[in-house]
């Protein structure tokens, strides 16, 4: 029988009393070794490699990752079907949410946050979320502002795109309810689930194109559209769907549309509201300079810690090694807790577990993700319990420990068990 939102957390919640799994902590219990973990990937129907939930928990099962987190935009029914995937792999499950904010004041000053390419935007991340189920109400209405903003600009973005591709003889529905009918019928989704994203759009114009001409034709067609030269083999979609959003649906360019956006506030409410951790997503030398805000690492870290976020995320596939444990060690070491993940938000299909540009994680970084990802499980934990996790819904840190380091290591330590606890579960 199919887990519900409200299952999903019951099984959490079953692993135990508060008192029983501290007491295994307290013993010792753990995993035998560190996990491997991958703390944000998002899954159908945001767009995704993955054309189900089951084809990423499969992968994360057949490549031995132990922890996968999901990070969705904006509706989180998937997550009883995650929940379910997990338990019959015996993949411990993060829950997590993205949002995307604007803060004025930077965007004014242009100053780059974690976007390379928007002055004042921000990409922020919510880890362990518990309040998917029955989000509270303000939870539930800034949900639905950022849907509707968002719904309203890819219903204009749509009806440009589909211009474009009648000026030049090409025939498709492309208006917004036919792409969310597409990603309804590729991934079998429920139609109010899904929130279109300028990934599908592109997807939807590429696969129009595909539809219409041979590829001897494609480069030709493309350049007159973008009003430049199409470097994409015509044979890949994916890199055709990446030159589409480059020429046409960027600020400038013909189908953008200017994007509403929450201000920072209401983005941490939102993950507050939802029992979550506020966690910022590094970009690093993902971006090339640096962004502004990023650069150097002690000035990040004061930004953020000002913003009350206690939480940083790396996708290190963007990141040279070097780099990757410079940011990552320093931020450690001002008392954020780290997360590691890879987003799989292209149809580029990676491995689970992240990995550097061509190099493999340094150990001593996935000691971290391991830590960061038994931490938000010993966050989700407690909420489910009724009890003040990593933060509150303030985003008071919890008060029973003197420092971030003692916090941090009686977190990872009670998480280790948590885990552990729902091995022997899944194992039964």
């Amino acid at each position: 029988m199919s887990l519900t939102l409200q299952h999903a957390l019951d099984a959490l919640r079953g692993l135990g009393t508060l008192h029983e799994l501290r007491a295994a902590a307290d013993a010792g219990l753990a995993p035998a070794a560190p996990q491997r973990v991958n703390a944000h990937v998002h899954l159908p129907p945001n767009f995704s490699a993955f054309g189900t939930v089951a084809q990423a928990v499969e992968l994360a099962a057949a490549q031995h990752v132990g922890v996968l987190g999901a990070s969705n935009y904006y509706d989180f029914g998937v997550y009883a079907e995650f929940t379910e995937q997990t338990l019959r792999h015996g993949i411990f499950p993060l829950y997590g949410l993205e949002v995307i904010a604007m803060i004025d004041d930077l965007a004014t000053a242009g100053v780059k946050i974690n976007d390379p390419g928007n002055p004042g935007k921000i990409y922020l991340c919510g880890k362990g979320i518990t309040g998917f189920a029955d989000p509270t109400p303000e939870a539930r209405r800034l949900i639905e502002l950022i849907r509707r903003n968002d719904n309203e600009r890819m219903t204009q973005m749509a009806q440009r795109l589909g211009a474009i591709l009648a000026e030049h003889s090409i025939n498709a529905d492309l208006s917004a309810a036919a792409i969310i009918d597409a990603v309804v019928r590729r991934h079998g989704c429920p139609r109010e689930t899904v929130c279109l994203q300028e990934r599908h759009l592109a997807q939807a114009f590429q696969e129009a194109i595909f539809a219409a001409l041979n590829p001897q034709d494609r480069q030709q067609v493309l350049g007159r559209m973008f009003g430049a030269a199409s470097k994409a083999d015509p044979a890949d979609g994916a890199k055709v769907q990446n030159e589409i959003r480059s020429h046409l649906m960027k600020a400038g360019k013909r189908a953008f549309v200017e994007e509403t956006f929450v201000n920072f506030d209401q983005a941490r409410r939102l993950i507050l509201e939802l029992g979550g951790i506020p966690c910022y997503p590094t970009l690093a030398d993902g971006a090339s300079p640096i962004c502004t805000f990023e650069e150097p690492v002690d000035k990040l870290i004061a930004s953020i810690q000002e913003q009350g976020i206690c939480c940083a995320e790396l996708i290190p596939i963007r990141n040279k090694p070097d780099v990757l444990v410079r940011y990552a060690t320093a931020m450690r070491q001002a008392g954020l807790v780290i997360m590691g993940g890879t987003e799989h938000n292209t149809l580029d299909m990676l491995p689970i577990e992240p990995t550097c540009i061509g190099l493999a994680v340094p150990a001593e970084i996935k000691s971290l993700f391991w830590e960061g990802a038994c931490v938000a499980a010993a966050h989700q934990f407690l909420t489910v319990h009724g009890q003040c996790g990593y933060v509150d819904v303030q985003g008071r840190k919890n008060p029973a420990y003197t420092s971030d380091q003692q916090r941090i290591e009686a977190f990872s330590r009670l998480g280790a068990a948590v885990i552990e606890k729902y091995y022997r579960v899944c194992n039964a």
